[in-house]
């Protein structure tokens, strides 16, 4: 089975697109693994790009687990690199946050700084997310210490390049931001941030 590894010819278009960060494998200690901060809250638009950006890190992703109420309508299935990866979404747990499963019911659990965070406020969340020092911090710190607003509504919608469903798509618009700029990343992050080859995952 195809475990949506990278392909030069089927992979959707990430680059700058997913501003994700994440600690390394031997240094992943307290409440979360890393932290993303998604332009939209459409999982159709959204979850693909993580997952591509999640696999260029060799983190290959099958299930994708979310909460019910922070993001929009979702199939239950999505087909990305010609992979099937389940989408299981719960109305309990943490809102402001994801967990990716890949083989061997490997987690990784990802702080979501929501779409509509000032850039400065979002970088700081996703440097302390991925603070490999952070061994107690919950994601309510993270957030409230970085002075990221929770929205009482979700963002705009939108379709995905490079996107099958597993059933109807749907469609909407895409919210824009600022970028993740690697430079504001401590260094000892950055390796995670960009994978190997052409194409980066910040």
């Amino acid at each position: 089975m195809t475990l949506n590894q990278p392909s030069p010819t089927t992979s959707p278009t990430t680059g700058p697109g997913c501003r994700l960060t994440t600690k390394s494998r031997a240094g992943a200690q307290g409440s979360v693994d890393g932290g993303w901060w998604p332009r939209s809250t459409d999982p159709m638009t959204e979850f693909p790009l993580l997952i591509t950006a999640m696999a260029e890190l060799g983190r290959p992703v099958l299930r994708i687990s979310y909460n019910l109420d922070t993001w929009g309508p979702c199939e239950r299935k999505l087909v990305v690199r010609d992979a099937v990866v389940r989408m299981e979404g719960f109305h309990t747990g943490q809102p402001h946050s994801v967990t990716a499963i890949g083989p061997g019911h490997t987690r990784t659990l990802l702080l979501v700084v929501p779409p509509t965070t000032p850039g400065g406020a979002a970088r700081a969340a996703l440097r302390a997310a991925a603070d490999v020092d952070s061994t107690t911090t919950t994601i309510e710190d993270i957030l409230n210490w970085n002075d990221v607003r929770i929205p009482a509504a979700r963002a705009g919608t939108a379709t995905a390049p490079g996107l099958r469903a597993a059933g109807p798509g749907r469609a909407g618009r895409r919210e824009a931001d600022d970028e993740l700029d690697p430079r504001e990343v401590p260094h000892g992050l950055r390796r995670e941030m960009r994978p190997t080859g052409d194409k980066a995952a910040s």
